[in-house]
């Protein structure tokens, strides 16, 4: 199936408009200094501006002292309670944990064994869609981007709410949890549908299962045979339950308060919040994680070599191989010096489902480049410089064990996140005040108006 825009024919069309482009838009990072504007929402320090608060969650990465950033040991609470402890909770007693997670963070305290069994059912029975929407929303329309579908399936969506405008406070949770039982149930479709009509793959769709969580029905869904295992499905329930929200200030987060203070409605906000995650600086990482390492172990013969491991992970950080960009993917953190918590959380049962798997040569593979990129980093700017492996580091390699394809991991991203976003919008609806900062205009050149009939000498 090809939908082809023509846009190769329309960009040479336009190739000598693409001039006129960088010329007139592009603003040097000097010029922000001179006006005092905080680039990229970034202190000097690379510590966020301060722009809004949260009783959500919170993301430590440093301390300030004196006015200097101080590195720290990462820390992510959720609701005030540090997720180690959350996850140990759920571990010790056996249970899946990302529904206590969910109704943690949109409620603010931990659920009762009956309240979260009333939870659960609630979303058991959100887990559907309206008549024949399945078929003329997501078969008869696939995409070959999983990202752009759940957009796609989330707006339509509203049409068959019958109020869909209602910001009011029930109305909001309803949709939330509308959307957080549907997700699992919209990338797995939509992944379906991809691969049977741009892969040429068979067309297999299961129902739900009505007495399964969300990381058992993703599993259950995606797989051709629905087989899945219990640690198969504690490693996914696990990885959902660190990425389900962070902070405030992540963009995806950020972009859900500024577009809900509009007042706009749910699907709208939360369609936004996806097209952040889909780049490749926000959730779309996982995937550049997962093509860097593939990449090394084309070029790298002995993976467990290690002169020959860092001299190939030497030429990425000098821009000589992988993508030019000079950037290990996976390493480094906006707000996460010393230890990303989620990576370190993910570690000891990635290890264990690696040698149950098969794959513990990948998964050494990881740890190598971590290790060894910090090394080189350190060799380079000095023994007090931090950087630590970050949560996308791990995820590709976890992904790979369970068996889920390239296509999934930023979906699945979303699929977590979904109720940070959701509690996010609630906390700011409440607010009712319209985010409205302000922007330094800065003139691209002394312009005046001129006739058209003088312009022949100004463009074509």
């Amino acid at each position: 199936m090809a939908h082809d825009l023509h846009y190769d024919e329309l960009r040479k069309q336009i190739s000598d408009l693409i001039a006129y482009v960088r010329q007139n838009n592009a603003i040097e990072p000097s010029v922000f200094e001179k006006y005092n504007v905080k680039r990229g929402l970034r202190n000097k320090n690379g510590t966020g501006v301060l722009v809004g608060m949260t009783r959500i969650s919170d993301v430590v990465g440093y301390a300030i002292e004196d006015g200097k950033k101080i590195p720290v040991k990462g820390q992510l609470k959720y609701r005030g309670i540090p997720l180690d402890d959350l996850i140990n909770g759920f571990i010790d007693e056996e249970r899946y944990g990302y529904e206590e997670v969910a109704y943690l963070l949109l409620f603010g305290l931990l659920p009762t064994e009956k309240s979260l069994l009333h939870f659960n059912q609630l979303l058991s029975q959100r887990r559907n869609f309206p008549a024949t929407f399945k078929e003329d929303v997501i078969l008869k329309t696939p995409s070959q981007n999983i990202m752009n579908k759940l957009q796609s399936i989330i707006l339509a969506l509203y049409t068959y709410d019958d109020n869909p405008d209602d910001v009011s406070l029930d109305k909001l949770l309803a949709q939330s949890i509308d959307l957080i039982a549907k997700v699992p149930l919209m990338l797995a479709y939509a992944y379906q549908a991809k691969r049977h009509y741009f892969d040429n793959k068979s067309l297999i769709l299961h129902q739900p299962l009505i007495d399964g969580g969300t990381a058992e029905n993703i599993l259950h869904l995606t797989r051709p045979d629905s087989h899945f295992t219990r640690q198969e499905a504690e490693m996914l329930d696990l990885l959902l339950c660190v990425q389900a929200d962070h902070g405030g200030g992540n963009n995806s987060a950020f972009a859900t308060h500024v577009v809900s203070s509009s007042g706009t409605d749910t699907y709208s906000a939360i369609t936004t919040a996806i097209g952040s995650l889909k780049g490749p600086r926000h959730g779309g990482a996982n995937q550049r994680v997962h093509q860097m390492v593939e990449d090394i172990k084309g070029h790298v013969k002995d993976w467990k070599n290690e002169k020959e491991l860092r001299a190939y992970l030497e030429k990425i950080i000098d821009g000589k191989a992988f993508d030019g960009s000079g950037l290990i993917y996976g390493m480094g953190h906006a707000v996460y010096t010393k230890t990303d918590p989620r990576a370190e959380l993910l570690q000891d049962k990635a290890r264990a489902l690696a040698e149950k798997t098969g794959h513990v040569p990948e998964y050494e593979l990881i740890t190598d480049i971590a290790r060894l990129t910090q090394a080189i980093l350190k060799d380079r700017k000095g023994p007090d410089y931090d950087i630590c492996a970050n949560v996308d580091l791990y995820t590709g390699v976890i992904f790979d064990m369970l068996g889920i394809d390239e296509d999934l991991y930023t979906p699945l991203f979303a699929a977590a996140r979904m109720v940070g976003w959701c509690a996010h919008r609630m906390e700011q609806v409440m607010d009712s005040k319209i985010m409205r900062p302000a922007y330094v205009y800065l003139p691209s050149n002394n312009l005046t108006y001129t006739p058209i009939a003088d312009r022949h000498s100004m463009s074509r």
